[in-house]
């Protein structure tokens, strides 16, 4: 970055992976979920924990608090003027100072290319959150979180923000990805107790294989909202399980991720 400002990126083409979106609305009873405008973030620390994912640290000026489950929008602007934007999830706790974003690399992405080859340390991103009102988890509720691949991301912000508030007790969770290297925190997520299928490895002694009914049985209990996330063939296929399973389908929230088509 030089001092003028945050380096622009050329004219972007391709495909995306964002959240779909919901209703914004919290439940009857629920306190509304905050929402923040747009603002120029720094980039604090950049790191990446697999080969196809990069961990953005940005300090927020005048941040609005998120709760669990919240995004956030990034929005690059190139030389001539053009500008994309993608939303990604957030991974850190209300309580963390910085605002944590796991972004995963698309060959073809607008944005995601960007983000992982280009920005730095010190660099400025236009940002706008927290925003959703519909996929969060708000601390006092039981819940079973059922996440795909980089679909854990909101999870993992909702089990630190049960870490702060002392209950850890209240969430369960199964995650489904193709081996343990390319899934983002796994180590945090098997420390909290996290279910971890793979699908192409095998996982001690449990061959490799999606995840199951059976799998759920034991995480689930009356009175939890039950939270999915991931591709949209991963969304599906887990919403049926929990349905099947007799989950009442209001008790279920998704949340897809996948390429954008046309506007």
């Amino acid at each position: 970055m030089t001092e003028e400002g945050p380096r622009c990126p050329p004219p972007l083409a391709g495909s995306r992976r964002a959240p779909a979106a919901g209703p914004t609305d919290p439940s009857p009873g629920r306190r509304a979920a905050p929402a923040g405008g747009w603002r120029t973030a720094t980039v604090r620390g950049v790191d990446r924990p697999t080969p196809r994912t990069v961990r953005l640290r940005l300090e927020v000026p005048d941040r609005v608090d998120h709760l669990a489950g919240q995004h956030y929008v990034v929005r690059l602007t190139a030389e001539d003027g053009y500008r994309a934007q993608r939303s990604y999830s957030v991974a850190s706790a209300p309580g963390d100072p910085l605002v944590e974003l796991l972004v995963e690399r698309l060959d073809d992405g607008e944005v995601s290319t960007y983000l992982a080859d280009v920005v730095e340390p010190g660099d400025q991103l236009e940002v706008r959150g927290p925003i959703g009102g519909w996929f969060v988890w708000t601390g006092d509720r039981p819940a079973l979180l059922v996440g795909g691949g980089t679909g854990v991301v909101p999870f993992v912000s909702m089990l630190r923000t049960a870490a702060e508030l002392g209950r850890a007790d209240l969430l369960r969770l199964a995650v489904s990805t193709r081996t343990a290297a390319e899934l983002p925190y796994v180590d945090e997520l098997r420390a909290a107790g996290a279910l971890v299928v793979t699908t192409r490895e095998r996982s001690g002694i449990r061959p490799p294989g999606r995840l199951t009914a059976a799998d759920l049985v034991p995480l689930w209990e009356p009175g939890q909202t039950a939270y999915v996330c991931g591709s949209t063939p991963f969304a599906e296929a887990a919403s049926q399980l929990l349905v099947g399973l007799g989950v009442p389908a209001a008790d279920v929230r998704v949340e897809r991720f996948g390429p954008s088509g046309p506007a």
